[in-house]
């Protein structure tokens, strides 16, 4: 962390003490600062709620559960998301623990490889994956299908991207980097003392792992199953290119067709209300398990930390974190790659199937497709400012106490965690579409949508970089006549710069892969490559979705290596 001389904080402009707190510009300013945060969380979860039980001509009524809740349809809705969470937790959970306990705990070569391709896994667009899964494992004319047709003569190939575990599948190739981070952080607290005492009793080097090892670290794995669940539920990229196809009715797919006509949204929101009570019950259990994490260290004294030494087994070990790279990030990339260079990807590879003209199109012909383009990366960058400049001053008002009632405006601050991203789109669009705001279809509320989905990351992380400064040299510079901004601007932020670069990237990365929050809030003029994706691949056009994906994933990469480069090489696993 950078350190701030006394020198620097004696070279401060001093500012005139005022007499009197409300005299200070900076309780005005966090002032106003929570009334947009109120304004931002509150209001479209409640009127989400509002909605849920009124009709549309505003009359109180229950009518909207009941025509939401009455159907046998609906509810097979709502059990099918149910069973497809499960089943992705459970892959999830194949894929990432065994990488986490690689890389952290044993003398595996090639770690800094597997590292590098969960992040390559966690920046890919899950609806990119998506289409290139499609692409490679579709029915007829996928490419892993032709090339086993070809190779052993058979009449069709064995894989099918459009079945349930098809889907469960790829959303959790998409989703498992959150299982490698906690459990890998976990492990990374956990002493090799407690496994050596294990070792000395007698106990060999997997039964010390099953033994002593997994259990300490069971609740940071058990809280983000919880979190991939409610991931996997609440998706609608993924499940609206695969699910739809393969006639499988999930809740997210089942609330998007509210939308159609006639409009329904008040059925809508009260078909979203179990779906948001499960996701609280479920963040409020995640909250209980960690809090309780506390129990890997038994000692104030650090511990040393070594990698076991697991023989042969680090080669296969090795060969699986090579499989999971190659199906999250490899393969995908190249089906990518290679169709965005092809005139029609379905003829196969060959010289005279090859072109530039894809990517030709995207820039020079195809103005939505340019337009989506530049739209994903501005409002995606905006909110990633908005965010950070938020976050930074809602964490430092509330760990210094500054504003009354820190307690409640830090929960409203990360309220929206406890909201799927579809189910707050709902909530956006009651509280934004119509009158008196009418944003509808403006790129405004694409920023809006996105940062009050995803302010909970600048402020989770912010509120840590806070907590870890000693107050000192703020007090020096009130001392000095220095008022609160002064401090936050010139002192604080400063010391955070990595932290909030951190979190700037992190957010615009998130953003460029979001689909559920600007499904219904997208407009011509205000379309984001996410939902072209939906309208391109429902067109079939996959040569020019894929010269799109291919053109994101480069800008995305570039942008992560910018954040690698200022904030540190983990910048986007780092723990708050």
């Amino acid at each position: 962390m950078p350190s701030v001389s006394k020198a620097a904080v004696l070279a401060l402009p001093v500012a005139r003490r005022t007499p009197h707190r409300l005299g200070d510009p900076a309780i005005w300013f966090f002032a106003v600062l929570i009334a947009v945060l109120l304004l931002l969380v509150a209001n479209p979860i409640l009127r989400l709620v509002w909605d849920s039980f009124h009709t549309a001509e505003g009359q109180w009524s229950l009518q909207s559960y009941a025509q939401a809740l009455g159907r046998s349809r609906n509810l097979q809705a709502l059990l099918n998301s149910l069973y497809l969470g499960a089943a992705v937790t459970a892959l999830a959970l194949l894929l990432g623990v065994p990488l986490a306990l690689a890389v952290s705990r044993t003398n595996m070569p090639g770690r800094g490889f597997t590292h590098l391709s969960v992040l390559a896994a966690f920046v890919m667009p899950n609806f990119l994956g998506a289409i290139a899964w499609i692409l490679l494992a579709g029915p007829n004319a996928g490419w892993l299908n032709r090339l086993v047709v070809e190779l052993l003569g058979t009449a069709k190939g064995p894989f099918n991207i459009f079945s349930f575990w098809g889907l469960a599948f790829v959303i959790a190739l998409y989703t498992y980097p959150l299982i490698y981070v906690f459990t890998k952080s976990a492990l990374d607290l956990v002493s090799t003392e407690l496994e050596d005492a294990a070792s000395i009793h007698g106990a060999g080097k997997f039964q010390t792992m099953a033994r002593v090892t997994l259990p300490l670290v069971l609740p940071s794995i058990v809280g983000a199953a919880i979190l991939i669940f409610l991931e996997a539920i609440a998706l609608y990229g993924t499940p609206a290119l695969i699910a739809i196809p393969a006639r499988i009715n999930l809740a997210t797919t089942q609330i998007v067709s509210f939308f159609q006509y006639p409009l329904q949204v008040e059925r809508a929101a009260a078909f979203s209300m179990p779906i948001l009570l499960l996701t609280i019950v479920l963040l409020m259990l995640q909250r209980k398990l960690l809090a309780r994490r506390g129990y890997v260290s038994v000692s104030g004294k650090g511990g040393e930390r070594r990698p076991f030494d697991i023989g042969s087994w680090k080669w296969l070990l090795l060969g699986y974190s090579v499989l999971v790279a190659l199906l999250t990030v490899i393969l995908p990339l190249a089906i990518l790659i290679l169709a965005s260079l092809s005139k029609a990807w379905g003829r196969g590879l060959s010289l005279d199937n090859l072109t530039l003209a894809n990517f030709h199109s995207i820039f020079f012909e195809q103005l939505t497709v340019r337009a989506a383009i530049l739209n994903t990366v501005l409002y995606s960058g905006a909110t990633a400012l908005v965010c950070v400049g938020m976050g930074i001053c809602i964490a430092y008002a509330t760990q210094r106490r500054i504003t009354p009632f820190p307690t409640f405006v830090q929960f409203m601050a990360l309220a929206p965690v406890a909201v799927p991203g579809l189910i707050l789109a709902i909530g956006l669009y009651a509280a934004y579409a119509g009158p008196p705001f009418s944003l509808y279809g403006m790129g405004v509320l694409i920023v809006i949508a996105f940062t009050t989905r995803f302010l909970p990351i600048s402020v989770a992380a912010s509120s840590a970089g806070v907590r870890a400064l000693n107050p000192e040299l703020e007090e020096a510079v009130r001392i000095l006549g220095g008022g609160r901004l002064t401090v936050l601007t010139q002192v604080v932020a400063p010391l955070l710069k990595k932290t909030l670069v951190g979190a700037f990237i992190l957010v615009f990365v998130i953003c460029t892969k979001e689909l559920s929050t600007a499904v219904f809030l997208t407009g011509p003029e205000s379309r984001v490559v996410s939902v072209l994706t939906l309208d391109l691949s429902e067109q079939g056009n996959y040569e020019t979705l894929a010269a799109m994906g291919v053109v994101l994933v480069v800008i995305v990469t570039i942008v992560v290596g910018i954040g690698m480069r200022l904030a540190g090489r983990d910048f986007m696993l780092r723990r708050s």
